[in-house]
């Protein structure tokens, strides 16, 4: 029985743009729902969400019922810390794409490459996937390698500095753009709308892909998501489920408080 083919990994190499959303809720439940949605990819997120292994696994598995959604999980790392067993852990969950947030130097993104890969390319450990679903696949150990998908994020100055390096790493599949961070490290924090920041943008999509690799970003302005889309970003997250949930539940409670009288209990039968 075959490894389970990296429909996420796939698409990309082939060209095909794939549309996202990130999950921050950390829920399963929730998860279920946005998987129900039709997006391409959802984004678990580690890093700015309180999400543990158990939290990460859950929604996983509740992704999982819906084949033509591809669960990536984001590592709470970076900025030269490696990580090794947490990467570990994650792949042993069952995901088989990471986001690994502030990667600013080729040494990093090659380390982390070592990290996905069980040896001779690689410093996985080999016995967690025994007790995972991956233990259930006989070639797992052999055919791992190549269904693994790693994503780099690039998001200050340095790593701008180091962008056509980090992208020429041999194990980088994807190299994503964090807007929000790499405003504020150009000095407009907040506003990714700055013309500085979208220039930056714009050309580090055009250098990614002549490396070779698959270009990503979030945004929840859908202009912009149209904009990267036809630059030629290969995955777009296009919105976050707690802004979505905020933004709608702000909007319904203003409709019935805004310029609106209750009638008082006796005159409401």
């Amino acid at each position: 029985m075959q490894t389970p083919i990296n429909s996420f990994k796939r698409a990309i190499v082939e060209h095909r743009p794939q549309i996202g959303l990130w999950l921050g809720l950390a829920d399963h439940y929730t998860a279920e729902i946005c998987a129900g949605a039709g997006f391409d990819w959802l984004l678990i997120d580690g890093e700015h969400s309180p999400n543990d292994l158990r939290t990460i696994l859950q929604q996983a598995q509740a992704i999982a019922a819906y084949p033509e959604t591809h669960a990536v999980a984001r590592v709470p790392m970076g900025h030269g810390h490696v990580g090794q067993a947490l990467i570990k852990q994650y792949l042993d969950l069952g995901i088989q794409t990471l986001l690994i947030p502030m990667v600013d130097t080729p040494e990093q993104a090659a380390e982390i490459v070592r990290s996905m890969r069980y040896p001779p390319g690689g410093v996985r450990g080999m016995g967690g996937a025994r007790a995972s679903r991956w233990g259930r696949y006989p070639r797992y150990y052999h055919e791992a390698n190549d269904q693994v998908c790693l994503l780099v994020q690039v998001e200050t100055r340095e790593a701008l500095d180091n962008l056509d390096a980090i992208a020429a790493t041999d194990g980088v599949d994807g190299v994503f753009i964090g807007p929000a961070d790499l405003s504020a490290s150009l000095g407009h924090v907040g506003n990714p709308a700055h013309p500085e920041v979208q220039e930056t943008i714009a050309s580090s999509i055009a250098r990614i892909r002549k490396a070779g690799k698959a270009a990503g970003i979030l945004t929840p302005d859908e202009a912009l998501a149209r904009k990267y889309l036809a630059l030629g970003a290969a995955y777009v997250a296009v919105g976050i489920d707690t802004s979505l949930l905020a933004r709608a539940t702000a909007s319904l409670a203003a409709r019935f408080k805004t310029g609106v009288d209750v009638a008082p209990a006796s005159k409401m039968y």
